[in-house]
């Protein structure tokens, strides 16, 4: 007689592989152009990597395989793995989930042995992603950017992992290099987040360093850097706007991230022709629907109300599960023109991106039905990626859709909820 746990775990199984082999799966790119293959870039000019960042930058070819085997040898990150897409089952089987997954990713990654490799298993897993939580991925601007010129892209900040995962999708697909991104150390709690994301050409922004000349060294190393890789590796940068996500839906950029770009500015050299030798391109991310929005919500609700807010542990790598599978409806990535121009100051500096970032920024129906629900009016903005005018009745299901996404929160989070939504009309009312 069969044991009464083996039809689950046969269905665990065959759930299992699908999704990997779904993560791993080629999928249709819309009407993208096809992408050349990614070029390694990660070495200098001279074929090696300054040692100086070698506690930060992201894992060169030669280092790829050995951290990837260690990965795979990782029980938590298998099952971290498998509690994304399958939540009961990793809970009731996770010694079975746990082999399940190492057992599949081993024969899907057996041939990644450089960051081009890597690269082209991360591009068919965004392939898939896109096609299945998004109804339709749009870009502008970025035909009118150099292929050839590494650029610092600098972006709003709304998901975790996502805000640069979408600019590398457009930047892939239209044949231009893909970024180098900076991310806190306050993201890396666990030892193989900090190895995935440096695979993926991740550097790392120490954050969590304490006191004033141990944070000097650390703005000074990260903007070496920084300007390493663009000027020598030829290598472009994504680094978003502000420290942490704009959970409000209010995009501002910190002045200090300016002051850290500057920070080995000489004496011979002014403000300005320093800016503008950056290669500064800011980039307008919009969602249609953000995934974390009830999360968000709480977390503005409890900072309003007790004046500060707990987050739980490994709560980051949560919201970057969420993210990547929670619906998001239209997407568009808005690429600006480089800064150039007369600077005084990094709060001048902060201003102009501001100004490129919200008027690129590309409103949904549920920013306008947010706003409406907030505020009894209808703007007259541009709405979609063609600018059309908003239209309530043509968007009626969307509406409806909305609305019951709201009301599934709690009524005291739901005027935080809408906010995120409604200030970006907010913003460009202002300008």
């Amino acid at each position: 007689m069969a044991l009464p746990c083996v039809k689950p775990i046969r269905k665990l199984f065959i759930r299992l592989r699908i999704f990997i082999q779904r993560m791993t799966a080629g999928g249709r790119s819309g009407n993208v152009s096809r992408a050349p293959p990614i070029r390694d870039t990660l070495n200098g000019a001279n074929g090696q990597m300054t040692d100086q960042f070698a506690d930060i930058r992201p894992y060169d070819d030669h280092e790829v395989r050995a951290v990837l085997d260690r990965l795979l040898s990782d029980d938590e990150f298998a099952l971290t793995l498998g509690r994304i897409r399958l939540p009961k089952n990793a809970a009731r089987f996770p010694v079975i989930v746990r082999f399940l997954v190492r057992w599949i990713l081993r024969r899907e990654l057996r041939s990644v042995n450089d960051v081009r490799s890597l690269q082209a298993v991360v591009k068919r897993y965004m392939d898939r992603m896109v096609e299945s939580s998004t109804d339709q991925f749009t870009v502008s601007g970025l035909d009118q950017l150099s292929a050839q010129q590494p650029w610092l892209f600098m972006s709003n900040h709304r998901d975790i992992a996502l805000d640069p995962a979408f600019v590398n999708y457009a930047l892939y697909h239209n044949g231009h290099e893909t970024v180098r991104i900076a991310i806190g150390d306050n993201l890396l709690s666990k030892p193989f987040a900090a190895d995935l994301m440096r695979l993926n050409k991740s550097f790392i922004v120490k954050r969590s360093t304490k006191g004033p000349r141990q944070m000097l060294a650390a703005y000074k190393q990260l903007s070496s850097y920084i300007h390493h890789s663009i000027e020598v590796d030829r290598n472009p940068i994504w680094i978003a706007q502000r420290e942490g996500r704009a959970k409000d839906g209010l995009d501002r950029t910190e002045p200090a991230i300016i002051k850290m770009l500057t920070i080995s500015l000489g004496n011979g050299e002014s403000f300005s022709d320093f800016v503008n030798h950056l290669h500064i391109v800011p980039v307008a991310i919009s969602y249609e629907f953000d995934p974390c929005d009830a999360a968000k919500a709480r977390e503005l609700y409890e900072r309003e109300m007790q004046g500060e807010y707990q987050k739980g542990e490994h709560e980051d790598l949560r919201s970057i599960g969420l993210g990547i599978s929670g619906e998001k409806g239209d997407v568009h990535v808005h690429f600006g023109t480089q800064l150039r121009g007369e600077f005084e100051s990094p709060d001048a500096v902060a201003e102009a991106i501001d100004n490129q970032i919200i008027d690129g920024y590309v409103l949904h129906p549920t920013n306008f039905i947010a706003y409406q629900m907030l505020y009894g009016d209808t703007p007259d903005l541009p709405c979609g990626a063609r600018g059309e005018k908003f239209d309530a009745a043509a968007f009626a299901a969307i509406d409806a859709k909305f609305r019951a996404r709201i009301d599934a929160m709690p009524a005291e989070h739901r005027p935080y909820a809408l906010g995120i939504y409604a200030n970006p009309i907010v913003s460009k009312l202002r300008r």
